[in-house]
């Protein structure tokens, strides 16, 4: 499906669960659980989870401690299990995962009603960065990024995989949109200071450059490893509309999805089929240039 195809689908009920991931992935995997319970109940039909469900360590050591293989990790099992009991599509934000014994992932999960995987995407942009409050994240220390970005279709039209950092990286939500999705999620675990700062305005962006729905389940709130996360889950429309917000509290947010609303928006600004390829030109580099420099010399 090309970018200005119609949208595919009826509407559809989603739900973001909002966490306050801890240390222990046990622990993290019977709240999660709970909170899926709750929004399937609500009527959900997709329902997504923040980045790193399944554990918020900053302890290098503890951290590979309690890593798995993919293969092998208990809170994914559980996750495919729950979603064939639910009869939903399960998008897990991503879970930490073992890649090698001292290299992680930050992978994502779309898991169908029947309990099959049916995409997963690695976060491609690190968070390594000093904050002006004294904070540093140094997360390619510790995961190593994906190199490919990730659509998959769902029956009520196509959804483009991206993770928390990502978001500030506006050419591949472009890309994701000539791709044909519809939906992008943007599971999340901003910081407080940079979420107060910049979490709604990126959000409401990436929806109105691309004329689609955003669905960014967020951790929030002060965490067992004593990093605050900035909550506010958000679910906005195609044309910069927040439809749904939670606050910092553990929880879960529910809004209608209307396909429709995507073809309605890229038809009456259809910036996705006006974008033109583009050289930029440094006068530095050309003879007028050179000679101007060499003849004042």
């Amino acid at each position: 499906m090309s970018a200005d195809s119609p949208a595919v689908g009826a509407p559809f009920t989603a739900a973001l669960v909002q966490l306050r991931t801890g240390l222990l992935p046990t622990e993290n995997l019977v709240e999660t659980t709970r909170l899926i319970r709750d929004a399937a109940t609500a009527g959900a039909d997709y329902i997504q989870t923040p980045e790193v469900t399944n554990i918020m360590q900053e302890n290098r050591k503890a951290l590979f401690d309690l890593l798995a293989y993919e293969s092998d990790d208990l809170s994914l099992k559980a996750f495919c299990e729950l979603a064939r009991e639910l009869s939903v599509h399960l998008h897990i934000g991503s879970l930490a995962l073992k890649a090698t014994p001292d290299r992680a992932v930050n992978r994502s999960f779309l898991i169908a009603p029947g309990g099959d995987i049916v995409a997963s995407y690695d976060k491609i942009h690190m968070f390594d960065i000093d904050l002006p409050n004294g904070e540093s994240y140094r997360e390619s220390a510790n995961y190593q990024p994906g190199e490919s970005a990730v659509i998959a279709d769902l029956p009520w039209g196509r959804i483009g995989l991206t993770i928390c950092y990502d978001l500030r990286f506006p050419a591949l939500y472009r890309a994701l949109a000539e791709a044909g999705a519809s939906f992008i999620s943007v599971p999340a675990a901003f910081t407080q200071k940079t979420g107060e700062a910049h979490w709604h305005s990126l959000l409401r962006a990436r929806a109105i450059e691309n004329g689609c729905y955003i669905l960014a389940a967020a951790q929030g709130g002060l965490h067992q490893n004593r990093r605050e996360t900035f909550g506010h889950s958000l679910i906005v429309n195609p044309w910069g509309e927040i439809i749904a917000e939670g606050g910092q509290e553990p929880g879960f947010i529910v809004a209608k999805i209307d396909p429709a609303k995507v073809t309605s928006v890229r038809s009456s600004i259809p910036s996705l089929q006006h974008g033109r390829r583009f050289s930029i030109r440094d006068p530095k580099d050309t003879p007028e240039y050179l000679h101007a420099v060499r003849g004042s010399a």
